[in-house]
């Protein structure tokens, strides 16, 4: 079902610029977030919530309104973290920084809005019933706040310039990276109905494929060619961040990649016999050879 997935993909970002263009108090803040939105980036959370339900053979448009809502918090976690409190970048995605063409507190709102919608998005949602919009809502934002990517966001800055152990580096890109990895998995689960042994493999695939991720990011950040990367190489050295290459040198993270890329793909032969995990496969490969 490649070809289907691919047509779905090309609708993310039509449906959530349809969303944000609903907004009719601040043009400001609707043409900071389309900014952001139309800059272009890798979609992979989407591509990975289609491809599980692709698993399942449940129909792509169910899983629409949820893939946008979740795209639009990577992309608000984007804005932030760009922020001269944050990470202070000037280029995203081949592009100006949301701030830097905004100014901050547009930037700030603009984030905020893009958080704020995505729930708003997903309640509205009719391919859903009300029970199953209400648990993809409070995956999301389990995944997205405290618990997850804003508490792994505040263990990093917590590190930065002191060494840290290897079980708080992965502790760290566990909350911050993996669980807003995971969400799309396990939102698609829900909706797909999937059954618990089943899903319990594919869960913990979805947590491999964070780190696989993180790591991969860690690794582009000293290898990448900023025109193809689209951001500035070299910020996390620059930055004193403690990341899988300062930890175990550039072979030394492509080995730990490598081992979880195998208990991964041993996640998805598990429950090969019972879904179709083609699609996934291909996800789990594109995040380990991916360029940008």
């Amino acid at each position: 079902m490649k070809n289907n997935i691919e047509e779905y993909m090309k609708r993310i970002d039509d449906v959530i610029l349809s969303h944000l263009d609903g907004g009719h108090v601040s043009g400001t803040i609707t043409e900071a977030g389309r900014y952001s939105i139309k800059s272009g980036g890798k979609r992979f959370r989407p591509y990975l919530l289609f491809a599980a339900l692709d698993a399942f053979s449940t129909p792509l448009e169910r899983g629409l309104k949820t893939a946008g809502a979740i795209e639009m918090i990577h992309t608000y976690s984007l804005i932030h973290d760009d922020l001269p409190a944050m990470d202070d970048d000037d280029l995203r995605r081949g592009n100006p920084t949301n701030h830097k063409v905004y100014g901050e507190a547009a930037a700030i709102l603009a984030g905020d809005n893009l958080l704020t919608e995505a729930f708003q998005l997903i309640a509205g949602d009719e391919q859903l019933d009300p029970a199953t919009r209400l648990e993809v809502i409070r995956i999301i934002s389990n995944s997205a706040g405290h618990n997850g990517m804003i508490g792994g966001q505040m263990l990093d800055i917590e590190a930065e310039n002191r060494e840290i152990s290897f079980e708080e580096l992965e502790k760290i890109h566990k909350y911050k990276t993996g669980r807003l990895i995971s969400a799309p998995v396990h939102t698609a689960l829900v909706i797909a109905g999937a059954e618990n042994h089943t899903a319990s493999h594919l869960l913990s695939f979805s947590e491999y494929l964070g780190i696989i991720f993180q790591i991969r990011d860690d690794i582009l950040d000293v290898t990448g060619d900023v025109k193809v990367t689209g951001k500035n190489t070299g910020s996390d050295a620059r930055k004193d961040k403690v990341t899988y290459v300062s930890t175990f040198g550039l072979e030394g993270a492509k080995e730990r990649m490598e081992q979880k890329v195998s208990l991964a793909e041993a996640e998805l032969d598990a429950v090969s016999g019972t879904i179709d995990v083609t699609e996934l496969k291909n996800v789990l490969n594109r995040f380990a050879i991916r360029d940008y």
